[in-house]
């Protein structure tokens, strides 16, 4: 009996050894499943980073906002079918955006999900959209109005806009003028008048009905046109990219070769403080010469120097590559070296370093660059060069983040919304 007893306890002992074995055996035999990046365009990107085209032939799409609910908004600079704003829905939350509605006849850039309002803006004023608790917009017929009247001279007439957490709105209103040339003189306009109402960013409150242009302050001058605009809420403070001028040697050939139109001036990337003045259209910034000089217009011969005292640029960019937009990264999707960096759409090519429609990231530390820019999201152009006469597919506009941290980027070009994860 003690015998058989014993039998039974060795049996039971050996068989429970032999299941913690096939446990222990198909524990170390299972591996770990690892996404593949995706790419489904021909567009390049880091290591590890993965590009779906979520959205095509959607006309002028300029930039774009997602709401908290992962909808997806862009506003358009003209009319498709008569609706300027576009809505992408992920209905059933597979990750493919299976429903597009349009609406609104006010194209324009701007647009903005903030707090419980879609805001978007015209060529000539702000208006908003009201959302319910599901995030959705409630009228789609009736936005409420918070201004309007500002300039739109046809040229450099976008007003993109960002709004802080105390209900300020600033919005950039472009020059028409390049230099703030006078047409007959082809000297500049001393003083400058059109900075009275134009060539720079100005403020108005967001959560204030029927404004007008005169209910504004001007919060910061001396830019031609920034395209790029947006509040840094870990800085508390206000970031702009400005457009720069050209022209150089096609009214001062005397004083500039066709290869420094080429290459001068800067487009530059600001931090703004009211008040500051960032020195157009008297004076360009020579990334070439680390310097802030005079314009030709201004008695300037490419060497002088102001004695006026304006801000000088955080970055400095090659000249012409058109940056409109720019998107500090407050995400944890991607690595932790692009946390709080700034991305920046540009719109158009260098000369000086043959490159352009690229997406490029800053690295930030403290608030402040910290390091090298460099490319992050390439080959918009699409062009192959064994094709003769291939033409342009696709050049970056618009930046926006959704709420799990991917990075939404739209084409004016070609008409696509990228989707970038990691």
């Amino acid at each position: 009996m003690k015998t058989s007893s014993m039998i039974k306890k060795i049996s039971q002992f050996t068989s429970l050894i032999l299941i913690v074995t096939l446990l222990v055996q198909c524990k170390s035999e299972k591996k770990e499943i690892v996404k593949k990046p995706v790419n489904d365009t021909f567009l390049k990107a880091p290591e590890g980073f993965s590009i779906k085209e979520i959205g095509k032939d959607l006309g002028r799409v300029r930039h774009l906002t997602v709401a908290k609910n992962g909808d997806i908004y862009a506003n358009r600079s003209g009319l498709e079918d008569g609706k300027s704003i576009l809505l992408l829905k992920d209905t059933n939350k597979d990750g493919i955006y299976d429903e597009q509605k349009a609406f609104s006849e006010l194209p324009g850039t701007g647009i903005l999900a903030k707090e419980n309002y879609i805001y978007t803006s015209s060529n000539s004023g702000v208006y908003r959209y009201k959302l319910n608790e599901n995030h959705d917009i409630i009228d789609v017929e009736n936005p409420e109005n918070i201004v309007d009247g500002l300039i739109d001279m046809g040229r450099d007439n976008a007003k993109p806009f960002t709004i802080d957490n105390n209900n300020n709105l600033y919005v950039t209103i472009g020059s028409w003028n390049d230099a703030c040339r006078n047409q007959e003189t082809e000297k500049g306009m001393i003083p400058c008048t059109i900075l009275d109402s134009a060539g720079g960013i100005w403020k108005f409150k967001a959560n204030k009905l029927n404004q007008t242009y005169a209910d504004g302050s001007r919060y910061a001058t001396g830019l031609k046109n920034a395209v790029g605009l947006t509040w840094n809420y870990k800085t508390n403070s206000l970031f702009a990219t400005d457009h720069g001028r050209g022209g150089l040697s096609n009214y001062y050939p005397d004083l500039f070769t066709s290869k420094q139109n080429d290459e001068l001036p800067a487009e530059t990337f600001y931090e703004l403080k009211e008040n500051d003045d960032a020195g157009w259209p008297s004076t360009y910034y020579d990334h070439q010469k680390n310097k802030r000089v005079l314009a030709p217009e201004y008695s300037g011969d490419g060497e002088k120097t102001s004695d006026d005292k304006f801000i000088e640029p955080i970055v400095a960019f090659p000249a012409h590559l058109g940056p409109n937009d720019v998107l500090f990264y407050t995400g944890s999707m991607f690595p932790e070296k692009y946390k709080n960096g700034a991305f920046i759409a540009f719109h158009n090519q260098s000369k000086e370093i043959d490159k352009g429609f690229f997406v490029a990231f800053v690295p930030f530390k403290n608030g402040k660059p910290s390091g090298d820019w460099e490319i992050f999201l390439d080959n918009f152009a699409g062009i192959d060069p064994t094709i003769p006469d291939d033409v342009l597919k696709h050049r970056p506009c618009g930046l926006a983040e959704g709420p799990d941290g991917a990075l939404y980027v739209a084409d004016d070009f070609g008409g696509s919304i990228f989707k970038i994860t990691f």
